[in-house]
């Protein structure tokens, strides 16, 4: 099996983002298979309008009008119900269908106009957050409650940082509107909604620095509201997780 720190991103064809995650090709796949799809549908537009002017002064037998009309619509429809229940399938596998219960957990909440990542620590559990408690100036941008001891030692960073060939699974939350996350490269874009929470689940494989961006309009910091993911080989990320856990540890009363 191929270490993680071999694999490269693929580049995607036809100047797409190269792909730096494990569900990445089955969905580059699909965009694929709707393009030549799209294409074949249009050569077989101009045939049948061809073929109905080269026709257009000879009587309608009802022979012509089930080939051309009928079975056509038949088979659009047919074939644009299998690329539906096939795409539905490939994002219900990320959003839907639960993460691996070895999935590394992280939180990721928006706010106008930054990103913030929140790690549980080494008691592998989140604190509890309040509204009321959100302070950024004052160090506690998600509003951990400071009498909850499972907070005390979570981890709170402005990049997302994750090990390559480890499946992951985000907890998405707003503090505000709505929210977009976006990775182009890893093929992840979900929404982050007020009031409720969304999950989605991936496996990054390359190591590199990616782009997270705001796929929602969400005010007029909207074009400033990027962040970084940074994928690191499993040795790497173990020393930059003990560094964290050392400072947070140190930063307690």
């Amino acid at each position: 099996m191929q270490s993680p720190q071999a694999i490269s991103p693929t580049h995607g064809f036809w100047n797409l983002p190269v792909d730096a995650a494990q569900h990445g090709p089955a969905l580059d796949h699909h965009l694929l298979l709707n393009l030549w799809i799209g294409l074949g549908l249009l050569a077989l537009a101009h045939f049948i309008l061809l073929f109905g002017i080269a026709h257009r002064k000879r009587t309608s037998r009802p022979t012509h009008q089930l080939f051309i009309e009928y079975l056509p619509l038949a088979a659009l429809i047919l074939l644009f119900g299998f690329l539906a229940v096939r795409a539905q399938r490939l994002w219900a596998a990320q959003r839907y269908t639960g993460a691996d219960l070895s999935a590394m957990q992280v939180e990721v909440t928006g706010m106008q106009f930054v990103w913030y990542f929140r790690y549980p620590g080494v008691d592998a559990a989140f604190g509890n957050t309040k509204l009321s408690l959100v302070a950024p100036a004052e160090g506690n941008p998600l509003g951990i409650d400071p009498n909850d001891s499972h907070g005390h030692d979570d981890i709170v960073t402005s990049q997302l940082v994750l090990p390559a060939g480890r499946e992951v699974d985000l907890t998405l939350r707003s503090q505000d509107v709505i929210h977009g996350f976006s990775v182009p490269q890893m093929r992840l874009k979900q929404n982050a909604l007020p009031g409720q929470t969304a999950h989605i689940h991936f496996t990054p494989e390359a190591p590199g620095d990616y782009a997270i961006l705001c796929s929602q309009v969400c005010g007029l910091g909207h074009y400033r509201m990027m962040a970084t993911l940074r994928v690191l080989p499993p040795a790497a990320f173990a020393t930059w997780l003990r560094a964290r856990e050392a400072a947070n540890a140190e930063a307690q009363p």
